[in-house]
């Protein structure tokens, strides 16, 4: 490699860096905002998370970095270059070449403003108060647009959004995929809502000691291999994970006293995110591959923790009595009947509490809600009825509050407009995953019905964790399945296990 490459790469590795310690300055300061930061502060805080923003910001779109870029892309300099450096340039050039059509200051004032939605979206939900929410969520649907109009549109408007959580997914294919599931998955549902063989679970409504559901949710990340010198606990609004980098991975959930699922279901998500970051091979650390490859395959991680193995029968037969001890009173029944309860299908209002099955009608209605904003021309003041009317046609119920409609999720007031469909990508990416383990990893049931969890850790670790952003998320599927994402995967397991259930 001639010499001005050699400085040429030793620069950019340095400035990659510089990026990664922003990013990872700003984790912190989300994380305070979210589990919290006095509010008088927060105007405050959202200014200086801002400033940062726009720091790093003008770090990723120096012509400095282009310049970089472009000498270590020439030919017979990138061949030389290692497998991670090969890997850090293609994304590197990615993201600037798409940060780059962003004006610095649209870029902060857009910043500010979602930082102070998430603030204003906490107080709305505790209130019920959309109005005073939607002018807010107005002002972030305006900045999408105009990030949009700068990047240039797809196929369609909402497909540029798309790109930024699942690369390469498009409109087109996920209206594909999701006419498929819903043209599988609604036969089932009915089928269960006609079975004579209804699982009781009235016993999951009582009143459950917070601390006593702390402890064992403590206990069950421990079980994971969830690593608590490189993490924490904390509790939030809404249940998140931040990876500052793998040895600094936090995680929240959220306790409610009259169920004790939620907080144990919700860790066990987050917990999942969580053990993605703290195994990524340490040669990543300190670049901007130190993470997840998409958003749906990080939530392959969280939701094949939750569903896959925390849902499962020999989970249970392993850990009831564990939670049991905790509450004798509550819980004075059979492992059977509290599998079957944690397992029932029922159409519900609030997405982080559904079924493994009607999740899935959920994320559609996002879906749908989004393309209609950004390829239809929706505004804030339309979505409380837009919602209604698909949770009427998907779900055959209408919430009967904002808060648990159209502002029960987070995700719109940060501008994450195109990440809802990463769930329902992640769940068929985590039946697949599944589906290659148990043939892989003899006796893996058994492992879990033993409560010897840590091949599972280990088995994911190699195949998927350690490798971060070093593989594209199609890459990825086909080393560690053979084959590309096929949803089927996911309406073979869902069928199996509630045939099982309910007895079809």
């Amino acid at each position: 490699m001639a010499e001005e490459n050699k400085t040429a790469l030793s620069q950019f590795r340095e400035t990659i860096h510089k990026i990664k310690s922003y990013e990872e300055a700003l984790g912190v300061l989300y994380w305070d905002l979210r589990t919290g930061a006095p509010r008088k502060g927060m105007d405050t805080r959202s200014e200086a998370i801002g400033m940062l923003s726009g720091d790093m910001f003008k770090l990723q779109t120096s012509p400095e970095l282009g310049e970089w870029l472009s000498a270590l892309e020439q030919k017979g300099t990138y061949e030389n270059l290692s497998e991670i450096d090969q890997r850090l340039v293609t994304e590197t050039r990615k993201d600037y070449d798409r940060s780059v059509k962003i004006p610095p200051k649209l870029y902060q004032e857009y910043v500010v403003i979602a930082a102070q939605t998430e603030n204003k979206w906490e107080e709305a939900k505790a209130e019920n108060d959309y109005e005073s929410f939607r002018p807010y969520l107005d002002k972030v649907i305006s900045y999408t647009s105009q990030f949009i109009d700068l990047w240039g549109a797809k196929a369609t408007r909402y497909d540029t959004l798309l790109d930024q959580y699942e690369p390469g997914m498009t409109v087109a294919e996920l209206d594909h995929v999701f006419g498929g599931l819903r043209e599988k998955l609604v036969p089932l549902a009915a089928a269960i809502a006609a079975s004579p063989h209804q699982p009781d679970k009235s016993f999951l409504r009582q009143s459950f000691d917070k601390e006593a559901q702390k402890s064992f949710s403590l206990y069950i990340l421990e079980q994971m291999g969830y690593d608590f010198e490189a993490g924490r606990l904390d509790e939030s609004a809404h249940p998140f994970a931040t990876g500052l980098n793998p040895g600094d991975v936090r995680i929240t959930t959220r306790y409610l006293a009259d169920d004790v699922t939620s907080a144990l279901f919700g860790t066990i998500h987050e917990g999942g995110h969580a053990l993605y970051e703290q195994n990524i091979m340490p040669e990543l650390t300190g670049t901007t591959l130190s993470t997840g490859t998409s958003m749906g395959i990080h939530e392959s991680q969280s939701r094949f923790w939750e569903n896959v193995i925390g849902r499962s029968r020999p989970f249970w037969e392993r850990y009831f009595g564990e939670l049991q001890r905790r509450f004798p009173g509550q819980l004075d029944v059979s492992v059977d009947q509290f599998y079957r309860g944690n397992n029932t299908v029922q159409p519900s209002l609030i997405r982080i509490e559904a079924d493994e099955l009607t999740y899935n009608l959920h994320i559609i209605i996002r879906y749908e809600i989004e393309k209609l904003i950004f390829n239809s021309g929706a505004k804030a003041a339309d979505l409380p009825e837009i919602w209604n009317d698909k949770y009427k046609e998907y779900l055959g119920i209408v919430p009967p509050t904002y808060a648990e409609g159209v502002l029960q999720d987070v995700h719109w007031s940060g501008g994450a407009f195109g990440y809802f469909p990463s769930y329902s990508l992640g769940n068929m990416y985590a039946a697949q995953f599944a589906d290659t383990m148990e043939r892989e990893l003899p006796g893996m049931w058994s492992l879990v019905g033993e409560g010897n969890l840590i091949p599972i850790k280990e088995w994911l670790k190699e195949r998927i964790y350690r490798y971060g952003k070093l593989r594209t998320p199609s890459e990825l599927v086909s080393s560690v399945t053979g084959k590309p994402l096929d949803p089927q995967y996911l309406v073979d397991y869902l069928t199996k296990k509630y045939t099982d259930i309910y007895k079809l």
